[in-house]
């Protein structure tokens, strides 16, 4: 960590950057020292990322400097700091928020909506649905639906994926390999927390990480299968059937919207030839 050398003879000069390093603890430099940290990134390296220097990053973050709002970007980007974070960031710099938050139902997100729509439907017979940062649903096709049917009604209003997935009341009993796919639905909570200061995703992740789980004799994962799975499948039961799913996720490239940034689009594609005849079959 490079460091301001101190000037000797001038106590009055150090007591009074003291002074400005105090009041701001909470300012914007603490805040880039947190996301820089929290991504295992030196100040040295985040200086020639951001073409600076380690000195003037130094200052920044203990309250010496104040970064332009251009500099307050880069950092972010660089840092890979969420979009509503940015907002914090420049807020605490002194400057305007630069990303809108528009809710959904917002006329100006209707073309969004209908694309959104159009996506869902189009991925028809196959389960997709649409997401926010804490995994609440947003949207979602009749492929879900059909694998939500009876589901409790306090269970699915409102709606959390994590939630419904890994509930005792809810999908949980049907998974046939709830021990595989819930630790990895816990890592990937874990991933995100790591990478971002979300409270409610962490609410969402203490309490389904609490959720007690079937006797592993119940729903071990049947390594014997003939089908080569690429992936961790979902092998989940649906009147009588085991279908077998292989999950992927969609964000939107350079959001520029907080509400838009947060939006990710889930989709579940069969693993296996027989999912595939069922979910045809019962969807037609």
């Amino acid at each position: 960590m490079t460091t301001a050398a101190p000037v000797k003879g001038n106590t009055k000069g150090k007591a009074k950057a003291d002074q400005h390093t105090k009041g701001n603890a909470t300012g914007v430099g603490p805040l880039l020292r947190g996301w820089r940290e929290r991504r295992r990134v030196s100040q040295l390296e985040l200086a020639l990322r951001a073409d600076s220097s380690a000195r003037h990053i130094s200052f920044i973050e203990t309250g010496r400097a104040r970064p332009s709002e251009e500099l307050v970007l880069r950092l972010a980007d660089h840092l890979d700091v969420p979009v509503r974070d940015r907002n914090s960031l420049l807020l605490a710099a002194g400057y305007a928020p630069r990303f809108r938050e528009t809710p959904l139902e917002d006329p100006a997100m209707g073309t969004l909506r209908e694309g959104l729509d159009q996506l869902l439907t189009g991925y028809e017979p196959y389960p997709a649905l649409v997401v926010d940062a804490a995994y609440d649903v947003i949207a979602a096709n009749r492929g879900v639906a059909m694998l939500m049917e009876g589901i409790p009604d306090d269970l699915a209003s409102p709606a959390n994926a994590m939630r419904l997935t890994l509930h005792p009341r809810g999908l949980a009993p049907r998974i046939r390999n709830l021990r595989e796919w819930r630790g990895h639905l816990l890592h990937q909570m874990e991933r995100q927390i790591a990478l971002q200061r979300s409270d409610a995703l962490r609410a969402v992740y203490e309490e389904v990480a609490a959720y007690p789980v079937a006797d592993p004799g119940v729903d071990a994962f049947d390594a014997a299968t003939d089908v080569p799975y690429f992936a961790l499948p979902l092998r989940i039961e649906h009147d009588g059937h085991v279908l077998s799913f292989i999950s992927s996720i969609s964000t939107f490239n350079t959001p520029m919207d907080v509400t838009v940034a947060e939006l990710a689009i889930e989709t579940l594609l069969p693993a296996d030839p027989a999912t595939t005849k069922y979910l045809q079959t019962r969807m037609t």
